[in-house]
């Protein structure tokens, strides 16, 4: 009985240390480079925009999605090593 509870803190760890991760990065992207440093990174112009323009725009948006992603890919990954399943 103890071996399942372990097992279920386990799982809860990784997968809160996954989502720290995660938010982490949508932080840097969204944050960071779309407010703090938005001026430096709008010297740099791709396509006619300013960088800090588009972290802002559609950067963080763009890092959300990858951030969806990367959650689903490495969740399941999470499950497979702890045997948890959706029924």
């Amino acid at each position: 009985m103890a071996n399942a509870n372990t097992s279920g803190q386990d799982y809860w760890k990784a997968n809160l240390r996954l989502l720290g991760i995660l938010l982490v990065i949508w932080f840097i992207f969204s944050y960071v480079f779309g407010i703090i440093l938005v001026d430096v990174l709008n010297n740099i112009h791709i396509a006619g925009f300013p960088l800090g323009f588009w972290f802002a725009q559609q950067g963080a948006i763009y890092a959300f999605l990858i951030v969806i992603l990367l959650y689903v890919i490495f969740m399941n990954k999470i499950d497979r090593r702890f045997g948890v399943r959706e029924e």
